[in-house]
C-alpha cells in the first residue's frame, strides 16, 4: 500500500513542482528591484513546500513556539536532521532565513534553480574549498540581516540518534555576536528514513523552536556548540 501512495506522491511532486517554480520566478522578477534579501520569494517558498507537507494524508504537522523565531535581523537556525522531509517541514517555520544545503540538491531540477534563486548556500562534504566558500556567502548574509538555518549534524542521521554538532554554525553565530535558535524536529524519520523514498507509516510530525542561545553567555563557540546540543537532545527525549 505504501509503495503504491508513494510513488503517486512523489509523481504529484514531479508534475507540479514545475507550477510551482513558474510562480517564484514571477516573485522574483517582480521583488527584485526593492526585496535584496528576497524575503517574498522565501516566503512563497515556504508555501511551495507546505503545500506538500500539508496535503499527504499521512502527515500531521505541527509548529510550537514559531513566535521566538524573529522576522527581521541575523541569527543562526539550527535543526537536527534525520530525514528529507525536514526540509519540508522547517520551510513550514514561514520565516525569512537562507538554508545552507549539499550541493547535490542545488543539481536537482527545478528544485536546485529555486533554490539558487533565492539564494541558499551550498556546500559540498568535505571539500574544504566549499567549507570557505559557504562560510563566506553566510557571513554575507548575516551581515545583510537574514537568519541563516542549518544542520550542525552535517547529514542525515542513520539510526535515528542525535549525531555530534559541527562547528560552523556556532563559528558564525560566535563571530557575528547573533543568537542560536535551537530547533528540534520529532517524528520525520519514521515516514522517510535516510534509505529510499517509500513513506513509511502515518506520521504526527512536530517541529519545536526553543529558546534562543546568546554566544556572550558561553565561554567560546564549543560551549556553545555542546549547550545547543544538549537542548536538541533534551527536546529529542521529550514525549
Amino acid at each position: 500500500m505504501f509503495w503504491v501512495f508513494s510513488v503517486s506522491f512523489w509523481a504529484f511532486i514531479v508534475l507540479t513542482c514545475p507550477l510551482f517554480f513558474a510562480g517564484a520566478l514571477l516573485v522574483w522578477l517582480v521583488t527584485l528591484p526593492f526585496d535584496r534579501r528576497r524575503v517574498a520569494l522565501h516566503l512563497y517558498s515556504s508555501a511551495w513546500a507546505s503545500f506538500y507537507v500539508y496535503i499527504c494524508p499521512l502527515w500531521r504537522l505541527r509548529v510550537l513556539h514559531r513566535d521566538r523565531l524573529p522576522w527581521r535581523g541575523p541569527a543562526v537556525l539550527v535543526a537536527n536532521h534525520a530525514s528529507l522531509i525536514d526540509i519540508l517541514v522547517l520551510f513550514a517555520l514561514f520565516r525569512p532565513f537562507k538554508f545552507v544545503s549539499k550541493q547535490e540538491i542545488f543539481r536537482v531540477p527545478v528544485l536546485g534553480w529555486n533554490m539558487r534563486l533565492n539564494g541558499y548556500v551550498p556546500l559540498v562534504r568535505g571539500s574544504g574549498a566549499s567549507v570557505r566558500r559557504m562560510m563566506e556567502l553566510c557571513d554575507a548574509h548575516l551581515a545583510a540581516g537574514s537568519p541563516l538555518m542549518i544542520f550542525p549534524e552535517g547529514r542525515r542521521t542513520s539510526d535515528g540518534s542525535l549525531q555530534a554538532f559541527k562547528n560552523g554554525a556556532f563559528d558564525l553565530a560566535v563571530r557575528h555576536g547573533v543568537p542560536v535558535y535551537p530547533i528540534v524536529v520529532h517524528g520525520t524519520r519514521r515516514a522517510l528514513p535516510r534509505e529510499g523514498f517509500v513513506l513509511r507509516e502515518h506520521i504526527r510530525a512536530r517541529v519545536e523552536v526553543l529558546p534562543p542561545l546568546l554566544p556572550a553567555d558561553f565561554a567560546d563557540v564549543g560551549a556553545l556548540r555542546e549547550a545547543t546540543r544538549e537542548a536538541i537532545a533534551a527536546g529529542l527525549a521529550a514525549p
